[in-house]
């Protein structure tokens, strides 16, 4: 059976302890490989080979750093069929996901910030005839970098490339759920020649390796993406060894839908938004408001979208819908379906396992698309992260009822708003608690704006400045200058 191990200075190692962790494939629930259960020895060995690699890196020239990293994009271009289907079996997604989105999205995150760091610029201030002050942006050493199961390269790619851009070097912990396209990023990484030391990959569970990077010493900064329980344990213990973070976190997005929306393309976005990757997006649209007035048909045209998804084998072109990442997992969303039964639900579609699955696929981790209706804004299946392909659909009125219950959860990632008045767009955007809200569109990303959410959502920004800002450190300059005669 196949280990997948960590990628420390350079190569591949054995965990210390020895120790390996089931890894399990979410459509068939069968284990095809083994991964590396790291732990406090592997953070130390790994941290220690990206201080050996830092002067070196930080000093190289922004042109060097590039090329390496423009070599790295290609290589994940080059390998894109393996990358898909790495992932696609680690996550359970449809490969035309993987194929068309996540891995390409990868190459271009290095892609995107390798050229970034060609063009910057910092400003110069004139203190009368005093002084010259100008500000130097540095990078600030070893940084930690941990990403999700749920677009596990995609997020992972996110962090690494603007920190390694900025001359950080980087000890990385991607989810133990999803390993496999980590590993080939290895691959990639000594085929594209990026000196030893600079990008660490240790795998393992986030209570020990994860516990381990956020608690070492010598790592100056921490990006993680994932829970927001997490999160908010990461960041208390960040803040008691002084490091930078930045936490991306949950989401429970609401998705507005007024009566003068164009109504076949907020069913469709609407459809996408809710059930895209089986639901497992934070940025997924879980909460559906639609104005009352077009409440019934809404319903009906979008549970007949959702009952139209082909569910089946990840690995086959045709599915839509693809296994849960896991059975924890399986068996918390069919929970939650359950106790919004409980709380008095009616379910129009889905609501469990689907029946005819592919042989292959029989004990497979799969939930049907599942739309329901009839619960208050404020219950708890409105006010929790489910993380599945769940969409709970809610009438309102006018303006003020609906920012009132779109902003009654603790989150604020996104929200998306569908309207053909554009001054009501821009009222409703404003007053939204939400890091992005996206108006008669779902998951356009820009890389060049910063990307974060407010309350439980998160803290920090990434994306395009704000994340070549956030792996560096500022340091003023003042040059005081010979007084004109």
């Amino acid at each position: 059976m196949k280990r997948l191990d960590h990628y420390i200075d350079g190569q591949l190692v054995a965990p210390v302890s020895g120790q390996y962790l089931p890894n399990v494939e979410p459509a068939t629930g069968e284990i095809y490989s083994e991964v590396a259960a790291g732990d406090e020895q592997d953070i130390n060995r790994a941290v220690e080979a990206a201080q050996c690699a830092f002067p070196a890196w930080r000093s190289s020239p922004a042109r060097h750093r590039s090329d390496l990293m423009l070599a790295i994009a290609a290589g994940i271009e080059r390998r894109l069929d393996d990358f898909a289907r790495a992932e696609t079996v680690d996550n359970g997604k449809p490969i035309g996901l993987s194929t068309s989105v996540d891995i390409p999205r990868a190459a271009e995150n290095f892609r995107f910030f390798a050229t970034s760091i060609l063009h910057g610029h910092e400003e110069a201030y004139m203190s009368d005839s005093m002084a010259l002050n100008y500000t130097l942006r540095q990078p600030m050493g070893v940084v930690g970098c941990i990403s999700p199961w749920n677009l596990p390269l995609y997020l992972l790619t996110w962090k690494i490339a603007p920190a390694i851009a900025t001359g950080n070097t980087v000890v990385a912990k991607p989810s133990e759920v999803t390993p496999m396209t980590a590993f080939l990023l290895a691959e990639v990484l000594k085929e594209a020649g990026l000196p030893k030391g600079v990008l660490n990959i240790v795998q393992g569970r986030g209570q020990e390796a994860g516990h381990a990077l956020v608690q070492h010493p010598d790592v100056k900064a921490i990006s993680f993406t994932g829970g927001t329980q997490t999160g908010a344990m990461i960041g208390k213990a960040a803040a008691g060894g002084l490091k930078k973070v930045s936490l991306e976190l949950g989401g429970k997005n609401p998705n507005i839908v007024f009566a003068d929306a164009d109504f076949d393309q907020a069913v469709s976005i609407a459809c996408r938004a809710a059930f895209a990757n089986q639901g497992q997006i934070c940025l997924c649209g879980s909460r559906l408001f639609v104005e009352a007035s077009i409440i019934g048909d809404f319903i009906e045209a979008l549970c007949q979208k959702a009952a139209a998804l082909r569910i089946g084998d990840p690995l086959e072109s045709t599915t839509q819908q693809g296994a849960l990442v896991s059975q924890e997992h399986q068996a918390k969303v069919l929970a939650a379906i359950e106790r919004a039964r409980d709380e008095g639900a009616t379910v129009h579609v889905g609501g469990g396992p689907p029946k005819d699955l592919p042989r292959r696929c029989q004990n497979g981790f799969f939930c049907e698309p599942t739309v329901l209706s009839g619960l208050s804004h404020a219950c708890q299946t409105n006010q929790e992260e489910i993380f599945g392909p769940v969409v709970s659909v809610i009438p309102f009125h006018d303006e003020m009822e609906l920012i009132n219950m779109a902003n009654s959860t603790s989150y604020g990632l996104s929200a998306s708003v569908f309207t053909s008045d554009l001054a009501r767009a821009h009222r409703v955007a404003a007053a939204l608690d939400a890091g992005t809200v996206w108006i008669n569109c779902w998951m356009l990303r820009d890389l060049r704006v910063p990307f974060g959410g407010v309350k439980a959502s998160g803290i920090g920004r990434e994306g395009g400045d704000e994340a070549l800002r956030f792996f560096t450190e500022p340091k003023n300059v003042c040059l005081a200058m010979e007084p004109v005669s």
